[in-house]
């Protein structure tokens, strides 16, 4: 196909834990909000890390290692293949990579990454990281390194980059997400009312939006589907 990018219809996808939960990634929705015992706060907030930094960098190392552990899934992939024929924005509350391993070339993390680190000191500067991230491990500037992950509390840096890709779009569709953690979850009031939206989740939220075409089934199985749809109306 030699239909350019500007020509093509555009497409938002907002990715929340259902889809890397498939791929067996332990997610806080289904923990009750704890991990392994810890509340949330614990371990994904500013006061969490001023508190006890070692059990912070211990709780995103084991998230890290379990990265090794897991794939993509067909949710992914086809995804994937949407990109083929739409102009294709993913934007993903994950922290994960499983979206570029399945080989997605634009994909915006709104919460941050676990395989990147930056300074616990402000600098903007991120850097690649895959193994364990300990106490001593510093910048260049000498400070220590923390997790680059948007923890509760903190802002959201990407969030206006995602709100003008969705004012953009032709297409939305919403995979995974309990739509109750924001400013992830608003973003679906700033697509046009004249835009197609799709909503899959094995057991989706109530949002009130114009016509919205919810899907109440797993990402492997739904998305899949969807994305032959859509790929099919094209042709």
């Amino acid at each position: 196909m030699n239909e350019s990018n500007d020509s093509k219809s555009k497409v938002v996808v907002l990715t929340g834990a259902g889809i890397s939960q498939e791929s067996g990634i332990k997610t806080f929705r289904d923990a009750n909000g704890l991990w392994e015992g810890h509340d949330i706060m614990q371990v994904a907030s500013p006061e969490g890390w001023h508190k006890n930094p070692n059990l912070v960098l211990e709780f995103y190392n084991k998230r890290r290692a379990q990265l090794q552990e897991v794939k993509p899934n067909a949710a992914h992939y086809a995804l994937v293949e949407l990109a083929k024929f739409f102009d294709l924005q993913v934007v993903t509350q994950n922290v994960d990579d499983l979206h570029e391993r399945a080989g997605s070339k634009r994909v915006l993390h709104l919460h941050g990454a676990l395989k990147k680190v930056r300074s616990s000191k402000g600098s903007e500067k991120v850097y690649d990281w895959s193994g364990d991230l300990k106490i001593g491990d510093v910048c260049e500037e000498g400070n220590q390194l923390r997790p680059h992950i948007v923890w509760f509390g903190e802002a959201v840096p990407m969030i206006q980059k995602a709100i003008e890709y969705c004012k953009g779009a032709d297409v939305m569709i919403i995979i995974g997400t309990s739509m109750q953690v924001y400013p992830a979850a608003g973003l679906i009031d700033y697509v046009s009312p004249t835009a197609t939206k799709y909503y899959i989740d094995p057991f989706p939220a109530a949002v009130q939006t114009n016509e919205l075409q919810v899907i109440s089934e797993k990402a492997s199985h739904a998305v899949p589907r969807l994305v032959n749809e859509l790929i099919h109306s094209k042709i």
